[in-house]
């Protein structure tokens, strides 16, 4: 029998202004010490920032854009079998990917010089182009997948 619980998935709130999940999982991942109202007016001003200088219509374009080319499709758990440790290559589910995507993004724009909510809305620019340091590790964990694939048959 199993030793871990069942998941329970919570309903996805949306925010305010947009109404949209991924939104608000952003300014979730933003947000430090409960400061709800400071992480939405970085955000909001982030998205609004990151659409300019294109010819996005939606507000929500680049920022989904952006998830969407920062979200890995495999990545590397760790196994033990038999003494030793296999870096094994497993799909990632959606949510999780979506996660992962907001998180990469949040700390590559944390790591640049400068406000915040420049740096955030530079990194959202970049990811929605393919480019910037999120993509990156995207890309190097595709490659640490590709290079362990060897090993998929541990995977159960």
């Amino acid at each position: 029998m199993s030793r871990r619980r069942r998941v329970i998935h919570k309903e996805e709130k949306s925010d305010a202004r947009y109404a949209s999940p991924v939104v608000a999982r952003l300014i979730g991942t933003i947000m430090q010490s409960g400061q709800r109202s400071l992480a939405e007016r970085v955000v909001y001003s982030a998205i609004e920032e990151s659409r300019q200088n294109s010819e996005a219509v939606d507000p929500l374009e680049t920022l989904n854009k952006a998830v969407e080319n920062v979200r890995p499709r495999l990545e590397t758990k760790s196994r033990r079998v038999g003494g030793a440790t296999y870096q094994v290559p497993m799909e990632v589910a959606p949510a999780r990917g979506t996660a992962l995507a907001l998180r990469w993004i949040v700390t590559y724009a944390q790591a640049r010089k400068g406000s915040f909510r420049k740096a955030l809305a530079n990194e959202l620019k970049e990811a929605a182009l393919g480019q910037g340091n999120a993509v990156k590790k995207r890309d190097d964990t595709h490659k640490m997948a590709q290079a362990n694939r060897a090993f998929a048959h541990f995977r159960f």
